[in-house]
């Protein structure tokens, strides 16, 4: 209650002024001020939404770039569930990984051995970003293997991430690899050797446990649901993957991930590339299925100038949106990472969480907010 009492006291110390409110006022207490109620609900009972936020300001200069961050209870202590955002890093290892092999590229077909479906690197990537597409994911994740994308991620600089499983499989926590079987040619083949990786050790931090009980095997659990074994991926470490895509020359050179020019304007075409644009039924897969910010609480086609560049995640109650977003007509750009937990009932695996209701009205009215505000900063 009293931490509440602190964050309204912080929300309400906000000039009158539009004006000099742009000039002067933290973004973040002006975008939680708002008195629509998709964000008002939110932050009147902010305790049981675990939300985080971290907004970027983007401002050139030349041929340079400045990162102006700001944060709202970010904290890499506090664990919230990362669901579907991991498979950005994954997307981009992958592409990665390429460039170690010089026989394969992304156009190279591969199918996982034991399995029967055929796709090409390049398929899967897209499918990651156009529809969040769990198997897509999970064949690069074989590829890769859980030690060399945690390897890797430290090795630039992102860090804490632990990568321990694959999503929606019955072998999700399986510490052995499948090989790939590859495509040489028309009608040679090979396989790419697997990986035996490390098992995942318990996390221990904040909020690990959750809840008040979870389904498992059709029954009620009455106790606290453990994520500890579960993906670790925060806001920061979410954040800095963004950057270094979005914004590569902002990094050494050890810092950056290892893509060639080619490679890396493909992942950007994947992550704005909308459903319709790939050949998904766009009544199924609007404009805004996987894109939260400003957009995802309605159904209508988003404007051709604005470009939004992110990885959503969604599972056990948690929505997270990790994004950059470009309007290109009004010269508006900014980076936008934010998570929330809707799940009033604490019961977990029981498919009643809000989602509809509290959690994508709130990311795509923050989103619209900040735009407004990077707008008003703009042209004032």
């Amino acid at each position: 209650m009293f931490k509440n009492v602190l964050i309204i006291l912080f929300l309400l110390g906000i000039h009158v002024s539009c004006e000099k409110a742009i000039k002067t006022t933290n973004p973040i207490s002006r975008v939680l001020a708002s008195e629509n109620i998709s964000i008002k609900r939110v932050i009147d009972s902010l305790d049981q939404y675990e939300v985080q936020i971290k907004f970027t300001q983007i401002n050139r200069e030349k041929d340079s770039i400045h990162f102006k961050d700001y944060n709202f209870q970010v904290d890499e202590n506090n664990y919230f569930y990362p669901a579907s955002t991991v498979k950005f890093p994954i997307a981009v290892m992958a592409m990665e990984k390429l460039n170690q092999l010089d026989s394969l590229n992304k156009d190279s077909r591969f199918y996982i051995e034991g399995d029967t479906i055929e796709t090409t690197f390049a398929t899967d990537v897209s499918k990651i970003f156009a529809v969040s597409d769990n198997q897509a994911n999970n064949r690069l994740f074989e590829f890769l293997g859980q030690d060399a994308i945690n390897r890797n991620l430290e090795e630039r600089g992102i860090s804490p991430v632990r990568i321990s499983h694959r999503l929606s499989t019955n072998n999700a926590d399986e510490i052995t690899t499948k090989p790939l079987i590859v495509y040489l040619n028309d009608s040679t083949t090979t396989a790419l050797e697997n990986s035996v990786n490390s098992s995942p050790k318990p996390l221990k931090i904040n909020g690990i446990e959750k809840g008040i009980g979870y389904i498992a095997e059709d029954s009620l659990m009455q106790e606290p649901f453990s994520f500890a074994l579960k993906n670790h991926y925060p806001i920061n470490a979410q954040h800095a993957v963004l950057k270094r895509i979005i914004f590569p020359e902002a990094f050494s050179e050890n810092e950056r991930f290892n893509l060639s020019d080619e490679q890396r304007k493909f992942i950007l075409e994947a992550m704005h590339t909308l459903p319709k644009e790939v050949g998904y039924d766009p009544i199924e897969f609007y404009d805004s299925y996987v894109k939260f910010f400003m957009f995802g609480n309605n159904q209508d086609n988003i404007p051709e100038h604005i470009k939004i560049y992110n990885k959503v995640g969604y599972a056990y109650g948690t929505l997270t949106d990790c994004a950059y977003i470009l309007d290109s007509k009004n010269k508006v750009e900014f980076m936008l990472t934010a998570t929330i937990l809707v799940n009033k009932d604490g019961i977990f695996n029981d498919n009643i969480y809000e989602y509809d209701d509290i959690g994508i009205p709130f990311l795509a009215e923050i989103g619209r907010e900040f735009y407004k505000f990077e707008l008003d900063r703009r042209y004032n």
